[in-house]
């Protein structure tokens, strides 16, 4: 089997290269393909080093599979021509999540939404992944009426420049490049994404289409707040969600526990409950402080965490690849 990383030179695309690694693919042939100015170099996978070839070697390579973490433009310009070949692309840009014939998938909830004759699959924003899988047991049992969810997101959410400016500023340096315009350390700052004309940000509106999508519910309401926070190991978010029916909070423990991907990591008498040092490095989300809102009925608090790299990324687009190697 054929396999290329497109973007692999990158945060995520590192990433993809050793979750793929961990999860029994290094044997296969992988493809390590990123833009022009990394061509030539050589990057570790398992234990070999790879040669980064351009895009256009890698879609001449036919590759069975195609996971893309390069951005939405190259998206829209390369995931076509692969998919062309015959190739299934899994991509990790906002290039195809709100196109209405491409599936947007976590497999632990949509798998299903993957017709046999897709090409283009699309991996959704970090924070969305995380919130709904905390949530898809309650979504099943008792339909969602409305979230509203604030979130702390790593800046590795950014890229490697928004970790190298925090790096800096640790130090006591000025930064030789800035991903924000403010410092970041010892700061944090409630914009993710790009302004619109409603005054909220690109990111905080890929929770609402995105959740609505994989619910395939459009009538979820889901209000949103994006900040982000001096902290490298994962997003977290607060999470208040109105459920359409009255829930036993017990039972909402056990559906939560035993949610595959999930784990409920909640107990006050220890002061336990996730952080980002708990999901760095971890493929799950993790789920704590579940508590009922005593403001409004049928309504309910919790805080979820998950390394936004893994989970939120790499580890969910390798694992869209798994199950559809598992259905042929």
């Amino acid at each position: 089997m054929k396999i290329a990383v497109v973007g692999a030179t990158g945060l995520v695309g590192r990433e993809m290269l050793t979750v793929l690694a961990e999860r029994g693919f290094g044997k296969e042939e992988i493809i390590a393909a990123a833009s022009p100015k990394s061509v030539g170099k050589t990057i570790e996978f398992a234990d070999r080093q790879l040669s980064v070839v351009s895009v256009e070697e890698a879609i001449a390579a036919i590759p069975d599979y195609a996971i893309f973490s390069a951005g939405a433009s190259a998206s829209r310009q390369y995931a076509p021509l692969f998919a062309a070949k015959g190739t299934v692309v899994i991509d990790n840009s906002s290039a195809w999540r709100k196109d209405a014939d491409k599936p947007l998938v976590v497999p632990e909830i949509n798998i299903d939404a993957v017709k046999p004759t897709d090409r283009i699959i699309a991996n959704p924003n970090c924070s969305t992944i995380q919130m709904v899988l905390a949530l898809s047991s309650l979504e099943r049992e008792y339909g969602i009426r409305r979230i509203v969810v604030s979130t702390y997101q790593s800046i590795t959410g950014t890229g490697i420049k928004a970790v190298r400016q925090l790096e800096a500023e640790e130090r006591g340096e000025q930064p030789t490049e800035m991903a924000y315009s403010y410092p970041i350390h010892r700061n944090l700052f409630p914009h993710g994404g790009d302004w619109l004309d409603s005054g909220y940000t690109t990111e905080e509106q890929k929770l609402v289409d995105e959740t609505r999508k994989i619910f395939a519910d459009p009538d979820i309401m889901v209000s949103a707040t994006v900040a982000r926070v001096p902290v490298v190991g994962g997003h977290s978010e607060s999470v208040n969600v109105e459920l359409r029916k009255e829930y036993d909070l017990d039972e909402v423990r056990r559906l939560i526990a035993t949610t595959p991907g999930v784990v409920l990591y909640d107990d006050p008498s220890k002061n336990l409950y996730p952080m980002p040092i708990t999901a760095h490095h971890h493929d799950e989300v993790f789920v704590g402080r579940l508590r009922r809102d005593p403001s409004q009925p049928q309504t309910l608090n919790l805080w979820v965490v998950a390394d936004n790299i893994r989970k939120g990324a790499a580890t969910n687009a390798v694992q869209i690849m798994e199950a559809l190697i598992k259905r042929r």
